[in-house]
């Protein structure tokens, strides 16, 4: 399911980050957070714009947030720069999450993204997720 051959990733881990990310087989990214702290989302940030960047099709990335227990309110700002970007509206995104508190931070993320970006999608079950996201992206056009 997740490959790294199909166009170059330009990931790179460091250490204190909180997450990794792979590329999906269908071109999209396959992000597995396990903290969400500052150099986090430095690098993230960092990370998700430079591929904002080179955005020129339709995309489905995965957000596993699943060990993530809540999500503070600078990685919400960083989320919305990020899915305000003009790239982004050829986005379809499925985050996993588990609890409560994670989805309501995620759904306040899809409800102030502006209107024409991301697709947003918010799941508990991570089967449902790739479901979702093997919809024919036609449907974002």
């Amino acid at each position: 399911m997740y490959q790294n051959n199909l166009k170059p990733l330009n990931w790179n881990p460091e250490p204190g980050i909180g997450y990794t990310v792979h590329r999906r087989s269908d071109g999209g990214m396959y992000y597995v957070f396990s903290d969400i702290n500052e150099k986090t989302l430095k690098h993230w940030r960092e990370f998700a714009l430079q591929h904002l960047l080179d955005s020129d099709r339709l995309t489905r990335n995965l957000y596993d947030l699943r060990q993530i227990q809540s999500i503070p309110q600078q990685a919400i700002q960083v989320a919305l720069e990020l899915n305000s970007d003009p790239a982004a509206r050829h986005i379809r995104l499925a985050v996993v999450v588990a609890n409560e508190a994670v989805r309501q931070a995620v759904e306040e993320i899809a409800v102030l993204t502006t209107p024409g970006g991301v697709e947003f999608g918010i799941f508990t079950d991570l089967n449902e997720a790739e479901t979702w996201l093997d919809q024919p992206l036609t449907k974002l056009v």
